[in-house]
């Protein structure tokens, strides 16, 4: 047997993609559902070599037996999917910066949640929003992702100029510094970075902040959950919202068909029943 041989690893078997399907269900709501034994054959493959392993079994076995919670978490970076963009879903920016923020009237600081923040571009393009809306106020945005590489990333928060096509010019001049002549990449600008702080979260499990916000995003995530994890989340998202406050979810992600307590006011847009706008100041 060569090197190369001994080095394989055996493909991944059914009864092995059912564990993985199991633990990824278990740990942070991901519903595998049968079809997709290719994706994680192909975005595990390189964990299981690279911890020297050659069944998925025994990788599998690894994960559960290791007690830091490292090997867990690094099957979630690698399943996680970590798809974004700036202004993404746009619609969503303009009724934010339309119906929501004039009632906020003097409301100052202006908090909100981006709850699946990813690499960040939506954290930052709702930094860029409301900056432009309310240049004197003080902005904080509080962002949560269960992919410890995703929130790396963000909180680097350098995009290649590739990644950066649906910011405009004005914006690229006024919160990013280019990097490389003719620039290759943009960084987000110190100023705008302090608006935001990061936190590790998993969204089915039980947590807590320190207060409710007004504005929560997260969105395109919980297309990977079935309804009843959509149900906890939704839940969960819910009793951090305050009462009046909004809830973007993804286009894709319709709330029809889970059991909820908000308010439908348009597509992707849901609202927790309380006080309205005029009494929405703090």
């Amino acid at each position: 047997m060569d090197i190369a041989e001994s080095d394989a690893v055996r493909p991944l078997a059914p009864q092995e993609f059912e564990q993985i399907r199991h633990l990824a269900y278990r740990t942070f709501g991901l519903d595998l559902k049968a079809g997709k034994e290719e994706l994680v054959s192909a975005r595990l493959r390189k964990l299981v070599r690279g911890g020297g392993f050659h069944t998925f079994q025994d990788y599998y076995r690894s994960i559960v037996g290791d007690r830091t919670g490292e090997s867990l978490l690094a099957m979630i970076d690698a399943l996680a999917t970590n798809h974004t963009s700036f202004l993404r879903e746009p619609d969503h920016f303009q009724f934010l910066r339309d119906q929501v923020i004039p009632g906020m009237g003097t409301r100052d600081p202006i908090e909100l949640w981006s709850a699946a923040c990813s690499t960040g571009e939506e954290v930052w393009t709702l930094a860029m929003v409301l900056n432009e809306a309310l240049p004197r106020r003080r902005i904080r945005i509080t962002a949560s992702d269960i992919s410890n590489k995703a929130l790396s990333f963000a909180q680097r928060a350098v995009y290649p100029v590739e990644r950066c096509r649906g910011v405009s010019a004005a914006w690229l001049s006024r919160y990013f510094a280019a990097e490389g002549r003719p620039p290759v990449s943009y960084q987000v600008a110190p100023a705008l970075r302090a608006q935001a702080a990061f936190r590790r979260l998993n969204l089915i499990e039980s947590y807590s902040w320190p207060h409710s916000f007004p504005i929560i995003f997260c969105r395109n995530v919980m297309i990977y959950f079935d309804r009843q994890t959509q149900e906890r989340v939704i839940a969960g998202l819910s009793q951090h919202l305050e009462p009046g406050g909004y809830l973007f979810v993804g286009h894709a992600e319709s709330l029809t068909r889970v059991s909820h307590s908000l308010e439908y006011v348009k597509p992707a847009i849901y609202r927790k029943p309380g006080k309205k706008e005029a009494k929405w100041n703090k």
